[in-house]
C-alpha cells in the first residue's frame, strides 16, 4: 500500500539529549533508549478506513508525529510502521449499509486519510500495510500459536467452520500494558470488540484469532484453520513484525487502544514467544460538543472539511500542539481563532528573521520533554511578540522558523 508523501526534513544539528516519554505500562517518564542502536523503531496503530480522518484521528498521528521529529533531532534513524485495519466488522457493516464494496470503501477513506496527512505534514511511515496485504503473515502467526499450543477452537454454528482464539491462561500476559483489574476490563471489553460471555471460550478476555467464513464476509483460505478473516489484535504483531521486528522500541495510539488492542497485542507476541514493545505512549480523547469524538454520536469534526473551507492545515496542528498529547480536551471555534492567530504572529515574526538561539533550545528542550507542546508555544508567543533589536536581521532566513518546521512540521512560510 502507498502512503502519503513525506514533507522535506531538514534536521537541525543533532545533540545527544535524549526523548523522555511517559509509558503507561510503568507509569513513569523515562528516556527512550533504542533497542538497537543508533535506530528508534515506532509502531502507530492506524485507522480502520470507513469514514474520513477526525480531529481525534489527527491528534493521534500527530502525537507520534512529534515522536519521531524529537527522536530524529536526538540524531537516531528512525524506522516507523502503521497498520490499516480494512477488514474488520464496522467497515464490512458500513458497506453494506451504503451498498458498495468494501474494497471501495477501504480504498476511498483510505485515500482521504493520505490526503489529510499530506496537508498536515506528517511523516509517513517506512512501512504502512493493511490488513488485506498481510493476510499470508497473518495466517503463518496464528498456525504457529496453534502449533505452541496457545491457541484453540470454539464451535459456530452460524459459519464454516470453528472460530479460533489465544488461550491467554498460558503466558498470563493479560493486564500487562494496561495494569487494569479484571472489573475494569470487563467496563470496556465488549464495546471495544470483546466477547466475554461466549459459550466455549476457555477465558472471558481470549481474543479472536480467526473467524470461520460467515455467509456474505470476505474470506481467505488458510489450511487448518479454514477460511476465514483474522481478529483485530492479531494484525498489528504481524505488520510490526515484518515491517520494524519485535521488540521495538514505542507503541504509539489513542488511549482508548490501551486495552484491550495494545494489552492484547503484547499478549499475541508473548505467546510467540518474545516481546513486543519497550514502551508504550498514549494520546488523550478529543471531545466535540460536550463528547469524545466517535462515529456513533456523529459529533465529528474532519481535517478535509476544516481544509476544503480554508483553515490553513498549519492552523489544526497548533489547535493540537496547544494541548499535552496525554490529555483529553475539546475542539472549539475559539481554539481554531486562537491558533489561525498564532500562526499569523509566527508567520510576521518568522519574516523578521534573525537569530534566537534560546527561543530554539528551549523549544527543543519542551520537546523532548514528554512532548511539552503548550511549553513550546509558550516559548514561540514570547519570541513573535518581541520587537526586533536594532542589530538584528530585518529579512532572511531564521533560527526559529527552521526549528518549528523540523521539530513541529509546521511551515512558516506564507
Amino acid at each position: 500500500m502507498h502512503s502519503w508523501t513525506s514533507p522535506a526534513l531538514d534536521p537541525l544539528p543533532a545533540s545527544s539529549r535524549p526523548l523522555r516519554l511517559f509509558d503507561t505500562r510503568t507509569g513513569r517518564i523515562a528516556p527512550i533508549t533504542p533497542l538497537t542502536p543508533g535506530t528508534a523503531r515506532l509502531y502507530v496503530c492506524g485507522i480502520t478506513p470507513y469514514d474520513s480522518t477526525h480531529l481525534g484521528h489527527a491528534a493521534t498521528y500527530h502525537a507520534a508525529d512529534l515522536m519521531r521529529r524529537a527522536l530524529h533531532d536526538t540524531g537516531l534513524d528512525v524506522e516507523m510502521a502503521q497498520n490499516v485495519t480494512d477488514v474488520d466488522d464496522p467497515l464490512l457493516e458500513r458497506a453494506d449499509r451504503d451498498g458498495v464494496d468494501w474494497r471501495e470503501l477501504a480504498a476511498s477513506q483510505v485515500e482521504l486519510f493520505s490526503e489529510d496527512m499530506q496537508a498536515l505534514r506528517i511523516i509517513a511511515p517506512e512501512t504502512y500495510r493493511s490488513v488485506s496485504e498481510a493476510m499470508d503473515s497473518i495466517i503463518a502467526v496464528v498456525l504457529a500459536l496453534h502449533e505452541r499450543g496457545r491457541a484453540y477452537t470454539v464451535e459456530a454454528e452460524d459459519a464454516s467452520g470453528p472460530d479460533w482464539y489465544l488461550d491467554l491462561s498460558v503466558d498470563g500476559a493479560l493486564g500487562d500494558v494496561s495494569g487494569w483489574s479484571e472489573e475494569q476490563m470487563l467496563e470496556v471489553f465488549a464495546e471495544r470488540g470483546g466477547d466475554p460471555d461466549r459459550p466455549g471460550k476457555r477465558g472471558r478476555f481470549d481474543p479472536l484469532l480467526w473467524r470461520a467464513e460467515r455467509e456474505g464476509e470476505p474470506a481467505w483460505e488458510a489450511g487448518l484453520l479454514g477460511r476465514g478473516r483474522p481478529g483485530w489484535h492479531v494484525e498489528c504483531v504481524c505488520i510490526a513484525e515484518d515491517g520494524i521486528g519485535l521488540p521495538f522500541d514505542v507503541q504509539a495510539g489513542g488511549s482508548d487502544l490501551i486495552f484491550p488492542h495494545h494489552d492484547l497485542s503484547a499478549a499475541h507476541s508473548v505467546a510467540l514467544g518474545r516481546p513486543f514493545a519497550a514502551a508504550y505512549a498514549h494520546s488523550g480523547m478529543v471531545a466535540h460538543e460536550g463528547e469524545k469524538m466517535s462515529k456513533s454520536l456523529g459529533n465529528l469534526v474532519f481535517v478535509h472539511r476544516l481544509v476544503r473551507d480554508g483553515v490553513d492545515p498549519m492552523a489544526i496542528r497548533l489547535v493540537l500542539m496547544a494541548h499535552h498529547y496525554r490529555s483529553d480536551w475539546e475542539w472549539s471555534e475559539q481554539e481554531l481563532e486562537l491558533a489561525t492567530s498564532r500562526l499569523a504572529s509566527y508567520r510576521r515574526a518568522a519574516r523578521r528573521g534573525g537569530h534566537h538561539p534560546q527561543t530554539v533550545e528551549e523549544v527543543r528542550s519542551a520537546l523532548r520533554d514528554d512532548l511539552d507542546t503548550a511549553r513550546a508555544l509558550a516559548a514561540l508567543d514570547a519570541w513573535a511578540g518581541d520587537a526586533p533589536s536594532e542589530d538584528e536581521q530585518t529579512s532572511g532566513p531564521g533560527d526559529v522558523p527552521a526549528a518549528v518546521d523540523a521539530l513541529f512540521g509546521i511551515s512558516l512560510e506564507g
